[in-house]
């Protein structure tokens, strides 16, 4: 998704060379985009500030994601903020900006870092774009001392700087430690190696299940049509209308087309399912159920 009028490969280019707003102008421009809807001033304030959201998409290139990405997520970040932008507060479009900007860039970075959910709440994200800096300050403040960390202090000091549970960091520690690896790539340096894909415990139904689940079908097919032989054609026919069709019929129905009385219609079935239970006592508990 590009912004309106820019392509991915001219935002950047066009950006800069956008109109710095001075404070009247922009307040003129938020006012005009709140009050009235005006279009054109909202294209104007956005353009203005392209410049400020490719800055801030550029210091997330190290975590991996495409640029063009990061820019087009920063833009929704900039059009996010026009649209809630209060100029009434006094405040400044592009401070008000950069929370949103960065908030839309750091939203998009955790979801494809990995395949595996990084988390979303406060914590897990302030530990996810944090973590590692932190981490680096202490270790350097630890070797000016002269002291070793060990990683459970490392671990404990990292949460309460960061101010979160230490079982949150020891995971985040984990997820940032490694990366996707796909099923397809093989166990082995060696060119016929078995990929991972082939270790995984196949779930489909094997052979042998196959096969003792046809014949036990196939039994309670046999049982049942023995039962459905006891009744009478009025009795077969409200049996299977009742509790073999995909669509049950009510009834009502029933006694429409027989020309019977609803009462008449539940008599007659209850009457046909005490015959098919007595053929069947003692065989199949499954076909009982199908009769209640």
């Amino acid at each position: 998704m590009a912004v309106k009028g820019f392509t991915d490969q001219t935002l950047p280019r066009r950006a800069m060379k956008a109109e710095l707003l001075d404070a009247e102008t922009e307040l003129r421009l938020a006012y005009a985009w709140r009050d009235q809807r005006d279009e054109a001033a909202l294209h104007r304030l956005i353009t203005a500030y392209m410049r400020l959201a490719i800055s801030m998409a550029s210091k997330f290139r190290r975590y991996g994601a495409p640029m063009n990405d990061l820019i087009q997520e920063a833009s929704l970040g900039l059009m996010k903020a026009a649209e809630k932008f209060d100029p009434d507060r006094g405040v400044r479009f592009s401070t008000y900006a950069v929370w949103w900007i960065k908030a839309s860039i750091q939203d998009y970075v955790m979801r494809n870092w990995s395949m595996v959910r990084t988390g979303s709440t406060s914590s897990q994200k302030s530990l996810f774009f944090n973590m590692r800096r932190v981490q680096a300050r202490l270790e350097r403040e630890a070797a000016a001392r002269g002291e070793k960390l060990d990683n459970h202090q490392l671990r404990q000091m990292i949460s309460t700087e960061v101010g979160v549970p230490l079982h949150d960091v020891e995971m985040m520690e984990g997820r940032l430690s490694g990366s996707d690896y796909s099923l397809n790539a093989t166990q082995s340096t060696e060119d016929e190696g078995r990929e991972w894909i082939d270790a995984l415990e196949d779930d489909s139904e094997q052979a042998d299940e196959t096969v003792a689940r046809d014949k036990d079908l196939a039994t309670l097919r046999e049982w049942l049509l023995f039962a459905m032989g006891q009744l009478n054609d009025r009795e077969q026919f409200i049996v299977r209308e009742r509790k073999l069709r995909d669509e049950v019929r009510t009834l009502e129905s029933l006694g429409n087309e027989l020309g019977l009385s609803k009462e008449r219609v539940r008599q007659l079935e209850a009457a046909a399912f005490t015959k098919m239970r007595k053929s069947l006592e003692g065989q199949s508990r499954e076909v009982l159920q199908l009769l209640v």
